[in-house]
């Protein structure tokens, strides 16, 4: 296999063993640095091929899934191109859940061995003793107590096995791995990768947006579980051999200051949500304390003042964009020199868009539609979900359950999810226009809206709303900051002031928690 560019005829392509021949050049380069220490390329190659023998030794055959519940630190890209070297299937999965949650996933997934951090060992044990589905062999990385019967130290694994020879001849559209579904909406989808979908995200986007190198140092405040952080921390730098560094626990603004001063990242990502407590910190860096060249936003569309506020700060430019775990990575992206500040940007060289109506025809320019992608990193199927699999692929087409529009110099902005839309005397209402219009109040810190039945069975629209420390703001004065700015209609009936909202481990605010508790009352 070349470093150049896949054959579309290619019959053997293993994504592991594509990115060690990359690199053998740097060998002695910093590839990883995490909370307790470095990882050169080198030692990401031979420490990779190493746990794959093991995992063959143990008996895990290939094709079969690993479960992968680590925080991010060193051993996490070792763990996950170790498993796809060896032609097994890591099955990353969110660090934030409960033990209700993995077993669930290892029921669903059939996992025939676990992968965890020491921290998380408990919560597994309790996933595993639900008896639903017996996991085979348990490797723990870091400092843990006495191990159980299942159990090994994930080093000690790795340091009693030879590297494994050869790579497995694994075709480019085999089962590479699996990720699940974020559960904004509710349960989440084991979404089946396949070997080539991250050459294409790191191709298309990584060198093709970001125009990612070498000399760069990225810094993703979103973890590798998710499809955005697996290519931030992983896909990408690993394409050029660039450097990443890794945050093991929670992505908090005094966490984030730190590793940007130290380190010296020249890119980093972020989603709305921590980009907010940020510019709200008294602790904000100032521009000339970091490297950064360019800030990267997804996961929610980025409101229109936050991105403005961020960019005059650092002197940058921050790209809004979108993808999906079912897409891999961002397919609408703002573009450096090329950025309009509350859109999604414009479509990512090598991806089709499509705004399709109820009739599924294309809509016109500023009319609201649902979005559909092609592209080459599209996800196979969800593993165990006929229904659904047929619903969201569709072809050659993804549909997102986004509703977009696109504007006329070949932009697209956000309306929303699909499920999250509002009709409001007889006219569409898109959540995140007014929750954006709220965030551009001064006292506003996050909001978030949702459709609430009045005593007659009409859907009037209802804001919760957190305000910055310290400030004050009423009701009727951000009822009327939102009549000032957008139609009429749109404005929240009703408003609701909280101290926090329902997020997602990834930060994405969970309306349908607010729907349930609306349900309750």
């Amino acid at each position: 296999m070349t470093t150049e560019q896949i054959p579309v005829d290619a019959e053997v392509f293993n994504y592991a063993d594509y990115l060690f021949e990359l690199n053998r050049g740097r060998g002695d380069k910093l590839a990883y640095v995490d909370d307790r220490g470095q990882l050169t390329f080198a030692e990401l190659e031979n420490r990779s091929r190493r746990l794959a023998a093991a995992l063959l030794a143990a008996g895990i055959r290939r094709e079969e899934r690993v479960l992968l519940l680590m925080h991010d630190c060193n051993a996490w890209p070792v763990a996950f191109l170790g498993a796809m070297y060896a032609g097994i299937v890591p099955v990353a999965v969110n660090t934030l859940l409960t033990a209700e949650d993995y077993a669930y996933m290892l029921r669903h997934s059939r996992a025939q061995a676990a992968l965890v951090s020491a921290a998380l060992l408990p919560v597994l044990r309790e996933a595993m003793s639900a008896g639903e589905h017996e996991v085979g062999k348990v490797l723990v990385a870091g400092d843990a107590d006495a191990l159980e019967a299942v159990e090994r130290a994930l080093g000690d694994a790795i340091d009693a096995a030879e590297p494994l020879a050869a790579a497995a001849a694994t075709g480019p559209d085999d089962p590479g791995f699996w990720l699940y579904s974020s559960g904004s909406t509710g349960k989440p989808k084991g979404t089946v990768h396949t070997q080539a979908n991250p050459y294409w995200t790191s191709e298309l986007y990584g060198k093709g947006v970001l125009g990612i190198e070498e000399d760069d140092v990225c810094f993703s405040a979103a973890k590798l579980f998710f499809a955005y952080g697996l290519g931030n921390a992983l896909t990408f730098p690993l394409a050029v051999g660039a450097s990443s560094v890794l945050l093991g626990g929670r992505p908090t603004p005094d966490a984030a200051f730190a590793r940007l001063i130290e380190h010296q990242p020249t890119l980093f990502f972020g989603a709305p949500t921590g980009y907010v407590g940020m510019l709200a910190s008294p602790d904000l860096p100032q521009s000339d304390q970091v490297s950064l060249r360019l800030a990267v936003s997804a996961g929610e569309a980025l409101p229109k003042d936050l991105a403005h506020r961020f960019s005059q700060h650092f002197g940058i430019d921050i790209l809004d964009g979108i993808g999906s775990t079912e897409m891999l990575h961002i397919f609408i992206s703002n573009i450096p020199g090329k950025v309009r500040y509350g859109s999604s940007g414009y479509p990512v060289p090598g991806y089709d868009i499509e705004l399709r109506g109820e009739d599924g025809q294309p809509v016109a320019d500023g009319e609201i539609g649902d979005l559909y992608i092609g592209g080459p990193s599209a996800a196979m199927m969800y593993w165990g979900n006929r229904a659904k699999t047929r619903d969201t692929f569709q072809g050659e087409w993804t549909k997102s359950g986004d509703k977009y529009v696109r504007n006329e110099d070949g932009s697209y902005t956000c309306s929303g999810r699909s499920d999250d839309m509002l009709r409001v005397s007889g006219m569409y209402v898109s959540p995140f226009e007014v929750e954006a219009t709220l965030l551009e109040h001064d006292a506003v810190l996050e909001s978030a809206v949702i459709g609430v039945t009045d005593a007659e069975g009409l859907t009037k629209t209802k804001a919760f709303v957190v305000l910055k420390d310290g400030a004050e703001a009423g009701a009727d004065e951000l009822k009327g900051f939102v009549k000032d700015r957008l139609a009429p209609y749109k404005y929240p009936r009703l408003i609701e002031f909280v101290d926090e909202l329902p997020k997602t481990a990834t930060g994405k605010i969970q309306r349908f928690r607010l729907r349930e508790r609306e349900g309750e009352q």
